[in-house]
């Protein structure tokens, strides 16, 4: 028995993703996802909620005042924001728990890859969408099984499309894929007709497409973060309307006039084939890639060839020992991470998307803590220096040692050679040079740890330690922390009240961090 559904180039897409959203959540296809689907999509949704609740606990600018402003919109059949029992309108919950889930840049990431099918557009894009979800849920009165089965779908229709379709190659902002899916998912799960998802797509699509523009710039600002938060926002008012009668564009994938044929023109047809998984093991969340810690995920190759020196060499931790280092990559990460603007980075935003300054604080917090490093293995070097909120903050910046180990590295592009290997991998290599002049190497990098290909790692153990991390910044304590987590591993589980409530803890407040 087939465990997908083709979208031909030559059918109306939007009218097949939204009858394929209604009929998976209705669970008429196939025999469903496995468990280990199911569990990796929960891991993904824990993880993005201790992203977001640690935000919010540090004051950051746009979660908080996306937050304020989503409880001036009270709504009796709504949902909830993070930490808050209020009901408000369903878009202003989600444009502000989805903003406080994408800020540090730390949850999951795909990498539209799926050389089985030539599917290698190498689009990427992040988990920021469950907030869309869980909304929706929270006014159907869902259990936690159809929620979770619901955040799968939002994830595999984004997935698949990024896999299609390169939008960074024309400049047009990743998170278009996410609020696509989001208005398929909304919309299915409140009861919306095909009909009625293609047009809340349609809307979208035509009206509210962000460009690259807000990731342009010598440092960067809040709408980096937010741009998953307010594409999303639209696109579920767009299904909204759509519910409500508002016809939009039909089609919308073989439009003449939309993005996907005026960048990729054709004789009719779409520009690409979408395939659906609705059963089995093979859904696009299996693909996707944990980050563990705060960074770039071009940067984890980087990370990874320097923990594993580390690891190999401890004596390079001595002081004074680093002369000089050499990170090389593929594109598009030597161009996105490697901007020279991003060798002086002043805002948090800026050094989170700066290779050198990446790299140059993992390596100064090692040589900091080098008594306790040796020994712990790789795994436990991603523990011991995982980076957290506390590595961007100003003083964090501008460190003498970390500035003085920036000068020392050098990023260069690494040719054909590592661009073939993307986005298969985070194909990278690092050279670190003593005061000496005797040179390590790491050899290429292609799967990191968090890589959904990395079969080497104990990513759940390396996992569970940046929940508590995180967790213990969100919340009062770690004990907490670990209360919290372990509740929102048992999603599937949960009743239609415990999903209305699954939002409903205490957030601790830290000192301002912006």
């Amino acid at each position: 028995m087939s465990t997908t559904v083709t979208l031909a180039r030559d059918t109306n897409q939007a009218l097949g993703i939204g009858q394929f959203a209604i009929d998976l959540l209705a669970g008429t296809l196939g025999d469903g996802p496995s468990a280990a689907v199911l569990e990796r999509t929960q891991l993904f949704h824990t993880d993005a909620v201790l992203c977001g609740v640690s935000a919010l606990a540090l004051h950051t600018n746009a979660p908080t005042l996306l937050r304020n402003e989503a409880l001036e919109y009270p709504d009796a059949h709504g949902a909830t924001v993070f930490g808050s029992t209020v009901k408000v309108k369903p878009e202003k919950a989600i444009v502000a728990n989805s903003s406080a889930v994408r800020e540090w840049d730390s949850n999951g990431t795909n990498f539209g890859y799926n050389p089985a099918l030539g599917h290698t557009a190498g689009e990427f894009g992040h988990n920021d969408f469950y907030p869309v979800v869980v909304a929706a849920a929270q006014q159907k009165g869902l259990d936690g099984a159809a929620t979770l089965r619901a955040m799968l779908l939002l994830d595999e229709i984004r997935g698949r499309l990024a896999e299609v379709f390169s939008l960074k190659t024309y400049k047009i902002d990743h998170v278009v894929h996410g609020a696509i899916a989001s208005a398929a998912v909304y919309g299915a799960i409140m009861g919306a007709t095909a009909d009625q998802i293609e047009s809340a797509i349609g809307m979208f699509v035509a009206h509210y497409i962000p460009w690259r523009a807000i990731r342009a710039g010598k440092q960067l600002s809040d709408s980096k973060g937010a741009s998953a938060a307010i594409s999303t926002e639209a696109a579920v008012l767009c299904a909204k309307r759509a519910m409500a009668g508002f016809v939009g564009p039909k089609d919308i994938f073989r439009n003449p006039e939309s993005l996907f044929r005026q960048f990729q023109p054709t004789n009719g047809e779409s520009p690409f084939e979408l395939v659906l998984s609705h059963s089995g093991d093979d859904f696009a969340v299996m693909g996707m890639h944990f980050k563990l810690g705060l960074y770039e995920h071009q940067s984890a190759g980087a990370l990874q060839g320097l923990i594993d020196l580390i690891d190999a060499h401890p004596h390079l931790l001595e002081e004074g020992r680093i002369g000089k280092i050499l990170v090389k990559a593929y594109e598009p990460a030597f161009g996105i991470i490697g901007d020279p603007a991003k060798r002086d980075p002043r805002t948090r935003q800026s050094a989170d998307h700066s290779m050198v300054y990446i790299v140059a604080t993992k390596l100064r917090k090692a040589i900091e803590g080098r008594a306790q490093l040796e020994g712990i293995g790789t795994d436990g070097l991603w523990k011991a220096l995982m980076l957290t909120p506390n590595d961007y903050s100003q003083d964090a910046i501008l460190n003498p040692a970390t500035r003085s180990l920036m000068e020392r590295i050098e990023f260069a592009h690494g040719g054909a050679e590592y661009d073939a290997k993307y986005p298969d991998g985070i194909p990278t290599s690092i050279v670190v040079t003593d005061t000496a002049g005797e040179s390590f190497d790491s050899g290429l990098v292609m799967y990191p740890t968090g890589h959904a290909r990395n079969t080497a790692a104990d990513l759940k153990g390396v996992l569970g330690h940046k929940f508590v991390l995180l967790g213990g910044l969100g919340f009062d304590d770690q004990a907490t922390a670990r209360q919290n987590v372990d509740r929102l591993q048992r999603l599937q589980e949960m009743t239609p009240e415990e999903v209305a409530a699954l939002y409903d803890f205490e957030i601790a407040s830290r000192p301002g961090y912006e």
